[in-house]
């Protein structure tokens, strides 16, 4: 059963600028209690920074980056200024080809910035046990629509958290509370940066 979860991880004073975090499992909280997941994680790391931003957890479980692209207009509200695309991984478990989650991506990104929203595209890179030329054609989507798009990347989501079994659910997929803490850490640097081209905009 698909879960699917739009919560606004923000307190009731409005905020200056809405982040929506356009994503799976990985961002959505999978089986994370309530205020564990990414976006809340994220939420509270902005806030004690000093950052006024609502951040919106629009995070389905199971989805792809078709699915991403399908719901994108009324998954990312005309209010909003900044969104991260976290989108792909199950796009490679199923062995999706990857020039059909490119185009996906490209797509996304492109409806974005054409409505002035600013974007940070979070990477995947694929299983190894796909092969050389698939993890080659899949793990090139993200800088490539990037460079092409003018988007911010960061690189690879998972990084120091994929393989860990320290920072993962007994699945070894999902990142765990402590999982969601690192990346949260390690990709601030990049949301700050995103939330600064949005004041711009």
């Amino acid at each position: 059963m698909m879960s699917l979860v739009f919560v606004a991880a923000g307190t009731a004073k409005a905020a200056d600028l809405k982040l929506v975090v356009l994503g799976d499992s990985l961002s959505a909280g999978y089986q994370l209690s309530a205020g564990d997941g990414f976006p809340e994680q994220l939420q509270r790391a902005l806030d004690q920074r000093g950052h006024s931003v609502e951040v919106v957890n629009a995070g389905v479980s199971g989805d792809t980056s078709s699915g991403g692209l399908s719901r994108l207009d009324w998954s990312v509200g005309d209010d909003t200024d900044a969104v991260i695309v976290e989108l792909g991984a199950n796009d490679a478990l199923r062995g999706i080809q990857p020039e059909v989650t490119r185009k996906n991506i490209q797509d996304i990104v492109t409806r974005l910035k054409d409505k002035k929203i600013a974007v940070l595209l979070a990477g995947m890179l694929a299983p190894r046990n796909l092969g050389d030329a698939y993890a080659q054609a899949f793990d090139s989507i993200y800088p490539d629509v990037s460079k092409e798009q003018g988007a911010l990347l960061y690189p690879f989501f998972l990084d120091g958290v994929a393989l860990n079994p320290d920072l993962n659910l007994a699945d070894g997929m999902h990142p765990n509370v402590k999982g969601v803490a690192v990346i949260v850490e390690n990709i601030l640097p990049m949301v700050e940066e995103l939330l600064l081209e949005a004041g711009k905009s």
